[in-house]
């Protein structure tokens, strides 16, 4: 990381009194008169990630309020803001990061997470300046609403210059964090266009947004990199995104000849992680420990549901069977990688899945679990009448963890038995594991030999360029019902 001038203590508010309220009491009042005209959302999700304008509070401040009053219910949970935007004032090649211990409104000072910019010191892409900082006002405007919802957080500015999709991307996977850190894409939409013709823009560009698609260009969103490094992590991390207000400065208080677009759009995270869906409850330390875990749990149940109801439906028809419903679940339109299970009296029956996300979850469990049905080549394609008593687990994929490894015996080290799925590469070589197969094999030592025989390599093959990578799964299985039973 490069360094560019000397730090500065705090960095001051630059556009305080003429974006909003230039005193701490006219500023809680705007923002609290602000986030009271958003009626509460009963079970609302809180969001993982936002995306909100950045125009003055007159203009795009109803529209940003409409995301800000998704994160009340989090109020001491979320610690940490990761918060990034583009830069107008000061050309910028890469991103920069501040140098200053913290950034100040009239509300007070917001320290900035000096240990998670230190994770960020080895990326090329990234400058410390206090100097790109100094004027941004695309990051500024989002503290009060952040220090009204939120209280006491720390905070982590990333202003994005000339930088690319993956390079955000990458800082963002660092940065990620649990349930303690949120992320805020700070971006316009279409600028200065009839207020028609903005309306068509920015709807076209919002459905891209929903579709998690990174492809955007500054004429659409002033943002388009570092919203376009958020999507490429919000396709990998399966969030689901929800389109909470569109609307450009002529419905707000503009002139409707020359308009600004703005968006409010939250970004749910998936249901939590368990081990097996019918287990979900009993992934909590504590049972019923809270109403949040409660949820979670039924989400999490939901979600099995679906994708289960979707694979059995999928192999029914390719048998000319009659089919169930099926659920639906707001997960299932966002992208997925999967993996298709299929057993039949405890023997592997088919498996086919995908590492990567490239489409929607609901449909990638469909398109695995037929070709696992009719399509491995180990097995022949499956019967009518092996239907009735076929066992289907349906595998989510979680983001992958490459590793960094000097020899196997470290590799051994890292690896999490019954919790690690497991990717191996070498020179067009390629294969994996899914977590499940530590039960056959529960030492990392045998597992690992059993990968690389599986890639085609000998089992004591190890060399420098060798890729091995670790994900986690949820997954769900089906409870078939007793035979005396499926007959009632």
């Amino acid at each position: 990381m490069a360094a560019a001038g000397s730090p500065a203590e705090t960095r001051s508010p630059a556009v305080a009194g003429r974006f909003y309220a230039g005193t701490a009491a006219a500023l809680a009042q705007e923002v609290d008169h602000l986030l009271a005209g958003v009626p509460v959302t009963p079970g609302a999700m809180v969001p993982k990630m936002l995306l909100v304008p950045h125009a003055g509070y007159l203009y795009s401040g109803p529209i940003a309020a409409q995301a800000y009053a998704r994160l009340r219910p989090a109020r001491g949970r979320l610690r940490r803001v990761v918060l990034l935007g583009p830069t107008h004032r000061v050309a910028l090649r890469g991103i920069a990061v501040p140098q200053a211990a913290a950034f100040a409104t009239p509300l007070g000072r917001v320290p900035v997470d000096r240990d998670a910019l230190a994770a960020l010191a080895d990326l090329p892409q990234v400058v410390a300046s206090d100097t790109v900082h100094a004027e941004e006002h695309a990051l500024e405007v989002q503290l009060p609403f952040l220090q009204r919802v939120l209280g006491d957080f720390t905070l982590v500015p990333l202003a994005v210059g000339r930088a690319d999709a993956p390079q955000v991307a990458e800082l963002l996977e660092r940065l990620w964090g649990g349930d303690e850190t949120l992320v805020v894409v700070s971006s316009d939409l279409s600028h200065y266009l009839p207020y028609d013709a903005a309306r068509a823009r920015d709807r076209a560009t919002i459905d891209r947004v929903l579709r998690l698609d990174p492809g955007l260009d500054h004429d659409e969103a002033c943002g388009a990199t570092p919203l376009a490094g958020a999507l490429l992590v919000a396709q990998r991390r399966g969030l689901v995104p929800r389109l909470l207000d569109l609307r450009n400065s002529g419905d707000t208080a503009g002139d409707r000849r020359r308009v600004v677009g703005y968006a409010a759009v939250a970004f749910e995270a998936p249901p939590a992680v368990a081990a097996r869906a019918g287990d979900a409850a009993a992934a909590s330390p504590v049972a019923g420990r809270d109403a949040s875990d409660a949820v979670a749990a039924h989400t999490e149940v939901q979600l099995g549901a679906a994708l289960l109801a979707r694979a059995r439906n999928v192999i029914a028809a390719g048998l000319g069977l009659a089919m169930a419903a099926e659920p639906e679940h707001p997960a299932l339109a966002a992208p997925g990688a999967s993996f298709v299970t299929l057993r039949r009296e405890g023997e592997l029956r088919g498996c086919i899945g995908s590492l990567q996300a490239h489409r929607a979850l609901g449909d990638d469990v469909r398109a695995h679990a037929m070709a696992a049905a009719f399509a491995d080549p180990r097995f022949d394609p499956l019967a009518p009448d092996e239907y009735v008593d076929l066992e289907i687990e349906v595998s989510v994929l979680g983001t992958a963890e490459w590793l960094a490894a000097a020899s196997e015996a470290q590799v051994h080290r890292l690896l999490r038995p019954g919790i690690d799925g497991v990717i191996l590469e070498w020179r067009g070589r390629s294969a994996t594991f899914l977590p499940q197969v530590w039960a056959q094999l529960p030492e990392p030592a045998d597992f690992l030999r059993a990968l690389k025989r599986k890639a085609g390599l000998p089992a004591d093959f190890w060399a420098a360029d060798l890729r091995l990578a670790r994900y986690a799964v949820r997954k769900f299985v089906e409870q078939l019902a007793p035979a005396d039973e499926a007959l009632a």
